[in-house]
């Protein structure tokens, strides 16, 4: 069962170094960081946590700040493992913008420390600040485009490793 995040506010000068790191972050001044970070939540997950589940409703994109997190999906009642992300990466961004139930779940490796925006606020910033709402999309699709080439590559191996054996 998903957990809540235990939520409290993060200061910027704290997390600086982590957003700089950020890809869906990427091209936004300090401002835009700050405002951006205003929305945000810290929260802490237990080793062991499942943040979210698969077939559940996306309603955060979640940033690492300490941690590992692990994405698996469910294959014939078997968790099969996708990726795993760690501090300065991002997770949950292209559920949360979709219109889908998340196609896996993302549980935590160890201890985990993550910066949490909620889709509702992604949403005010579409209303409140058009220009920094078109770079956050701009560069969630950018992500979304990245994992999907990766995942086109790894296909093509496994096609190509069936193939000839």
């Amino acid at each position: 069962m998903e957990q809540r995040p235990r939520e409290t506010p993060a200061d910027l000068a704290e997390v600086l170094p982590i957003l700089g790191r950020v890809s869906i972050l990427g091209g936004l001044d300090e401002a835009q960081l700050q405002t951006v970070l205003g929305k945000m939540r810290r929260a802490r997950f237990p080793a062991g946590t499942r943040i979210f589940e698969q077939g559940g409703r996306p309603d955060c994109i979640y940033v690492i700040r300490r941690g590992r997190v692990k994405i698996v999906v469910d294959v014939d009642a078997r968790p099969m493992e996708l990726v795993e992300y760690g501090a300065g990466q991002c997770f949950g961004e292209t559920s949360a913008i979709g219109i889908l139930p998340h196609s896996a779940t993302a549980l935590a490796l160890e201890d985990t420390e993550a910066l949490v925006l909620p889709v509702r606020a992604v949403h005010e910033l579409y209303r409140e600040d058009p220009a920094l709402f078109g770079i956050l999309m701009l560069n969630i699709a950018r992500e979304a485009c990245r994992r999907l080439h990766k995942t086109d590559e790894i296909m093509l191996h496994y096609a190509a490793r069936k193939g000839s054996g």
